[in-house]
């Protein structure tokens, strides 16, 4: 039975290991103390400044960052390619340093700092916010109608006693005959449950979650595959690049686009201006915001996926 249980944990530990390699970590902490949100790819990572951040389950090699800083005197950093693998494309847990100029309080600067293996069992210290990449942000509740009664049950499992008594009473033509009875067994397990129903009066609310993450485009589906078939067709059909840009912006305005959908409208204009600027204008249009990196892939140049990792930033 040991042996058996022995495998069955070193297998559970390996498998555990190989999956960990699908991910890497990033952990980014200031040096002189300066809190700071980061952006990764264009999304948002942490809504609270942090000094001490650090990034879980990431499952690319390689991300576009920027250091936005709670002190607004500070400039900016920006880092294309920011490594979570390394050369041999193997996940890491990776550590970046943020520090002040030395000729220049308000210039900052990010740094390598170090790298590990991936360890599944790594406890960050108690001073590291930690955030795990593609975790939907909680929202905040939506209110109920008044007056809705909320249940709540909670049910507590107490194991290790070894008795449980029992209590009978009978009463036959008047006659009353008591019973107690106990049992010793060390499997026995007793619950107790709690119940606790709450009503709301006619002045407050009670709140139930909202959708974890709020979809762009209001909400909306994207194309089906047969119109952005059709509306693709009727773009690449556009003699002129001005009149190409004209009808994607007018297929844009009336439909919600995937980030897929706008990649391959991107991929039908011949220059890189064109590009950008459907990029920039689909953003409001696209179903997955937080998923927009992916246009990234469309362009040439590093400097065109900068100007729309900023603008998607501002928005």
């Amino acid at each position: 039975m040991k042996q058996k249980l022995f495998f069955a944990c070193a297998l559970f530990f390996t498998l555990g290991s190989a999956l960990a390699q699908n991910f890497g970590h990033l952990t980014i902490f200031s040096e002189d103390g300066d809190k700071f949100f980061l952006i990764l790819n264009g999304e948002k990572i942490n809504d609270v400044a942090q000094t001490n951040l650090r990034v879980e389950d990431l499952n690319q090699p390689y991300y576009n960052a920027k250091i936005l800083f709670e002190d607004t005197n500070k400039q900016p950093i920006s880092k294309n390619n920011l490594m979570i693998a390394d050369v041999d494309g193997i996940f890491k847990d990776v550590t970046y340093k943020i520090k002040r100029d030395k000729n220049n309080s308000t210039k900052m600067k990010m740094n390598f700092f170090s790298q590990i293996d991936v360890d599944p069992g790594f406890l960050p210290p108690s001073n590291v916010h930690v955030i795990h990449y593609g975790t939907p942000v909680p929202a905040p509740a939506a209110p109920s109608p008044r007056g809705q009664v909320t249940q709540t049950t909670t049910t507590t499992t107490t194991s290790g006693t070894n008795s449980v008594g029992m209590n009978a009473g009978v009463n036959v033509n008047g006659v009353g005959v008591g019973i107690n009875m106990t049992i010793n067994d060390p499997d026995v397990q007793v619950t107790h449950t709690q119940t606790t129903t709450t009503t709301t009066n006619s002045s407050g609310y009670d709140y139930e979650p909202a959708n974890p993450r709020p979809r762009g485009c209001n909400n909306g589906r994207c194309m089906s595959a047969s119109d952005f078939n059709s509306a693709l067709a009727t773009i690449k059909n556009q003699n002129f690049e001005e009149t190409k840009l004209k009808t994607a912006k007018q297929v844009a305005g009336g439909n919600c686009l995937s980030p897929q959908q706008i990649a391959d409208i991107c991929r039908t204009f011949n220059f890189e201006d064109s590009k950008l600027d459907f990029a920039k204008t689909a953003y409001d249009r696209c179903t997955e915001p937080s998923n927009y990196f992916k246009i990234n892939n469309v362009f040439e140049f590093s400097s065109s996926v900068d100007e729309l990792t900023e603008y998607v930033s501002s928005r």
